[in-house]
């Protein structure tokens, strides 16, 4: 009987990439995570296919921060199997790029954009001054996000969104298979969310990207699926309705919501709600 957590979707028979790779570039089984005696993740069980566009909603608190923190090895699961690239996450971790929902940083500090873009080649650097094939690289992912020009412009001048973009292209620099991003547009003004969606409609053609996000426009625009996490996962369909988002963020609901995956043996509801 099939996962109905492990969501595939369909696939060309043609397709290159599904030869000699993991039929899963994520695959969550089983998966729990305890801060102390507070259990933050319980039994979490889904998967990700090369080429997948996942977004990661849910209320405050339920878990997704901490979600990402596992995918990139920053914290050991208490419980469970969790894979990236069928290696470890932190084997992995230099074949994902990492955008965070913000960067603290000195404003005082003179750093140009280039500068935040080439920290997405460290692995590459050896010693020295970067190369000339890692300049171009960083060169052309600031081009890649719509900032060509903006190579010597000092970050602290950059507006929100224009910082958010810089971060998109470092992520972008280390040459990776998955993007992974915290709150994309969090920060930024509604003019500039436009031009960002197109940016991320673009880089989902050619990567697999998992977004945690409460925009509800950038879930429509670039999503492929949504995965609710609340302690534990449920699997929607897009798009979603008016009724499974009431269910998802208001009080009441989401334990109603929540319930669904109680008491069924080794998953969760995928919870299409159709």
């Amino acid at each position: 009987m099939n996962d109905p957590t492990l969501f595939t979707p369909s696939l060309n028979p043609l397709d290159p990439v599904q030869e000699g790779h993991p039929p899963h570039l994520i695959e969550c089984r089983g998966l729990s995570f305890s801060y102390g005696p507070s259990l933050v993740l319980e039994e979490v069980s889904f998967a990700v296919h090369r080429g997948e566009s996942l977004c990661v909603i849910g209320p405050n608190g339920g878990g997704k921060s901490t979600l990402a923190k596992l995918l990139l090895g920053i914290l050991e699961p208490s419980a469970g199997r969790l894979t990236v690239l069928g290696k470890s996450p932190r084997e992995a971790r230099t074949s994902v790029g990492y955008v965070p929902q913000a960067m603290r940083f000195d404003p005082q500090f003179p750093i140009s954009a280039l500068d935040i873009v080439l920290m997405g080649r460290l692995n590459h650097l050896k010693a020295g001054p970067f190369s000339r094939k890692c300049r171009g690289i960083a060169t052309d992912c600031l081009g890649e996000v719509g900032l060509s020009g903006y190579e010597k412009r000092p970050f602290s001048d950059l507006s929100g969104g224009e910082r958010q973009r810089v971060m998109i292209a470092r992520a972008l620099a280390c040459e990776p298979e998955i993007l992974l991003l915290d709150e994309p547009t969090a920060s930024i003004d509604l003019s500039i969310e436009a031009q960002l969606i197109e940016n991320l409609a673009s880089l989902r053609r050619r990567m697999t990207i998992l977004m945690i996000t409460h925009d509800l426009d950038l879930v429509s625009s670039i999503g492929d699926s949504v995965l609710c996490v609340n302690h534990r996962v449920h699997r929607h369909s897009l798009p979603l309705t008016g009724e499974t988002i009431r269910e998802i963020y208001s009080g009441r609901r989401r334990l109603e919501h929540d319930r669904r995956s109680r008491g069924q043996r080794d998953a969760q509801c995928p919870c299409d709600h159709e």
